[in-house]
């Protein structure tokens, strides 16, 4: 029998709700991992001699910096929406012919990029990431760094196998596949610490981790109709109009990745430990971003695709609306905990002199509301299929980082902080012009009801962020507090007082965002149960 002309819709597609609540619940425990693996790091290798983690924390940046810049863009913003329109006017077998065609056409170049990060890590490390390493913790970083050449490939074919299962509605294999990424590190940490290769070992657990999230990847491919087939259909419409997004996309993660390595350069420069300091807070400010902007942005992104494609874009607006109010919603709380908490966080991942990291992640708190809206105000540009306006606004705003994060980071200024204060003024920055374009090309998009809305957030706000004083002036971040469960502990009561305040008072004040809540509060403690007699 022949495939029909046009494809068979799912039985039952995962509403964004429910997306959103399975890619949170799975960033939540993958970023519990990740600060997991960073404080293992930083207690079980030194932050000073030859096996110093600035090492560690620089030999992923040219990796990284080659993925984001040729994959990354490609994988979502660039790709969903075209398969998204294949899906809906063709058949599923000519979908993952566009697939094929763009995993082909990655692998090829990232096996390319394999050979050039093995042949000339020494000169990348030494001339361009972190040029004031010593020479036993340069031998390291490029040792690590030989190790991860593949890992840009192995990411991009996890990527385009998962953004194919994403516009299916499938996404519970995309959402666990990193959890075995940090896992295999986390082991990798315990299976080396004692032996003679050391932090290198981290690269093997690195690399090992790669190649496990590629196999939780492929197992999503189950009744999914996988077709693969070895070419690349240069001809195809809809593969030339991917091409034509990749570049703008590919760009504005590129600059975002070099801008990371500017950063790790100048940290470098400020003296040893650095590095490892400033590359903790940064983790710490982007593990809400990925939990909340990046997951509910991820979950609500096909809905939006499939709104465009069907030709409704009142509809597209409304459920844009509707996003962006949760996700400054969240935010709000988000932010306020954060700051107050940044001691105990910094403590808790690392233990050894959190006084500079707290001090960093402090000032990085802004960034993390504006990182975190940005995630769904991108999006709204990307489901156009307009990757050029965030290029643009991106390399003006990166330009503006790079020469804030030089003048401020200087050690006469501010030093390391000087970094967190440059992404916090550029992530605002960012967000006002983005929102300033959206306003001009609709000029109904953000109308009276948005901006009450958005008013009442932030009175809410206000009590949570007393809540959060006064929680913290009880549970203060005592000289002898040390490890998970004191400073869990003490964490978890500022976090979920907070967190209640803020859905109470939000109950009170009649906020939209709040009713699904209180909603499933209702399901759950009013449903009956089922006796057997």
């Amino acid at each position: 029998m022949q495939e029909k002309t046009k494809a068979t819709p799912t039985k039952k597609r995962i509403s964004i709700g429910s997306a959103a609540t399975l890619l949170i619940a799975t960033a939540l425990v993958g970023q519990v991992l990740g600060f997991l693996r960073t404080r293992l790091v930083n207690a079980n290798f030194d932050t000073l001699g030859p096996q110093s983690t600035d090492a560690y924390f620089a030999a992923f940046t040219i990796p990284d910096l080659f993925f984001y810049t040729l994959a990354a863009g490609a994988l979502g913003v660039a790709f969903m929406p075209v398969l998204a329109e294949r899906l809906h006017h063709s058949s599923r077998k000519s979908m993952w012919e566009l697939s094929s065609s763009l995993l082909n056409l990655l692998g090829i170049i990232m096996i390319a990029v394999a050979v050039v990060i093995f042949i000339f890590a020494r000169p990348l490390i030494s001339h361009i990431v972190a040029p004031k390493l010593t020479p036993p913790q340069l031998h390291n970083a490029v040792a690590i760094m030989r190790l991860l050449c593949l890992n840009p490939l192995l990411f991009t074919i996890s990527g385009v196998l998962s953004s194919t299962q994403q516009t299916l509605g499938r996404f519970f294999f995309y959402a666990i596949a990193p959890l075995f990424y940090n896992t295999s590190i986390i082991l990798s940490i315990y299976i080396f610490r004692h032996s003679s290769i050391g932090l290198v070992g981290l690269g093997i657990g690195a690399a090992v981790g790669a190649i496990l999230q590629l196999l939780v990847v492929c197992m999503g491919l189950f009744n999914t109709r996988f077709y693969w087939t070895p070419r690349i259909l240069w001809k195809s419409r809809d593969f030339r109009t991917i091409l034509g997004n990749l570049p703008p996309r590919s760009l504005d993660q590129g600059i975002d990745q070099v801008q990371s390595v500017v950063e790790v350069n100048l940290a470098s420069r400020l003296g040893t430990g650095t590095v490892t300091n400033y590359s903790n807070a940064y983790t710490l400010h982007t593990a809400p971003i990925l939990l909340f902007g990046t997951a509910i942005s991820t979950a609500a992104f096909p809905q939006l695709n499939r709104r465009l494609v069907a030709g409704r874009p009142d509809l597209f607006r409304k459920d844009f609306l509707k996003i962006l109010r949760f996700m400054i919603w969240i935010a709000m709380p988000v932010v306020i905990i954060c700051f107050f908490t940044r001691g105990y966080l910094a403590r808790a991942i690392f233990a050894k002199g959190s006084t500079e990291i707290a001090l960093i992640f402090g000032f990085l708190t802004v960034a993390i509301f504006f990182r975190t809206v940005y995630a769904i105000i991108s999006r709204w540009f990307y489901a156009q299929k307009d990757s050029k306006t965030p290029l643009f606004v991106s390399v003006f705003t990166i330009a503006l980082n790079v020469c804030l994060a030089a003048y401020l980071a200087r050690p006469a200024t501010y030093g390391a902080a000087g970094l967190a204060m440059a992404q916090s003024i550029v992530a605002a920055v960012e967000v006002l012009i983005l929102s300033t374009i959206m306003l001009m090309r609709d000029r109904k998009l953000f109308d009276a009801k948005f901006w009450g809305g958005v008013v009442r957030i932030v009175s809410v706000s206000g009590f949570s962020l007393l809540t959060a004083l006064i929680a913290v002036s009880y549970l203060p971040l005592g000289i002898n507090d040390v490890g998970f469960i004191t400073l869990g502990t003490k964490f978890a009561w500022i976090t979920g007082l907070t967190m209640l305040v803020h859905v109470l008072v939000s109950g009170l004040f009649g906020l939209d965002e709040v009713k699904p809540v209180f909603a499933w509060l209702r399901r759950v403690i009013l449903r009956p149960i089922k006796l057997q007699y």
